[in-house]
């Protein structure tokens, strides 16, 4: 087992990504190595945002990877791979899981998971990855400014084991990082693509040049979301660069 090999439990931290990247610069920890809290002062999220979780009842931690087989121009794969376990480990337990591009997990139309992935790269080759991973088990409440929050409490009624959870997820994220280290690369990107929230439905975006109708066929090598609008155009969008209104 590569992910899962070591865990280091930290009741409370600023966050759990900054201290794998100090650990997997300072210390060379083991590959696999997963940094989980009870709670993070800064915990973060995609574009800068603030990661809420309240003390004690969800998953927090993080996952010190050195995918050195994948390129700096390939690296979304890391992001596609860590999406996909953490689906399948929640289809064991719930129904409706869709990966919200770039790398939220939806339960339908809610928010139950996020992914930060931070790569450290040198030239050419990728030194070290650190994949953030929050989760939502036991909280029942989420404050109002955070939009569309769900978690496993709230959808089953059942209280959670975050130790058996962590394991269990552990498993599945290991089995897909194995399969991108094997270079399964196309069967990850099919997969992730084909589980991507609202594909192929028509959607309303925003980008720079305004609001604009399209439907979601596929995502390019660069992470890019591939958007094809009513005009029948294909147009590629970066983070930050689209947002979806409903």
């Amino acid at each position: 087992m590569i992910i899962g090999s070591r865990f280091i439990f930290r009741e409370e931290t600023g966050s759990t990504n900054m201290d794998a990247a100090g650990l997997a610069l300072t210390e060379n920890a083991p590959e696999g190595t997963i940094i989980h809290a009870g709670f993070q002062s800064a915990g973060r999220g995609q574009k800068g945002n603030k990661w809420e979780s309240e003390r004690g009842k969800n998953l927090l931690f993080s996952i010190i990877l050195y995918p050195t087989t994948v390129s700096p121009a390939e690296q979304f794969i890391i992001s596609m791979a860590i999406s996909l376990g953490i689906t399948d480990y929640l289809r064991t337990i719930i129904n409706n899981v869709k990966i919200k591009w770039p790398n939220d997990v939806f339960a339908g139309n809610d928010k139950i998971a996020g992914i930060l992935i931070e790569n450290s790269i040198a030239g050419d080759s990728i030194v070290s990855s650190v994949a953030g991973i929050g989760l939502n088990v036991n909280q029942n409440r989420f404050p109002d400014f955070v939009p569309k929050a769900v978690s496993l409490k709230m959808l089953t009624g059942k209280e959670f084991d975050l130790t058996e959870c962590l394991t269990g997820l552990s498993i599945f994220l290991d089995k897909r990082y194995k399969q991108l280290i094997a270079g399964e690369n196309m069967e990850i990107k099919e997969e992730y693509i084909s589980s991507l929230y609202r594909l192929n439905e028509q959607i309303h975006f925003r980008s720079a040049g305004g609001e604009f109708e399209g439907r979601i066929i596929s995502v390019n090598q660069s992470g890019c979301l591939m958007v094809e609008t009513e005009n029948g155009r294909i147009r590629d969008f970066a983070f930050r660069e689209i947002e979806f209104i409903h």
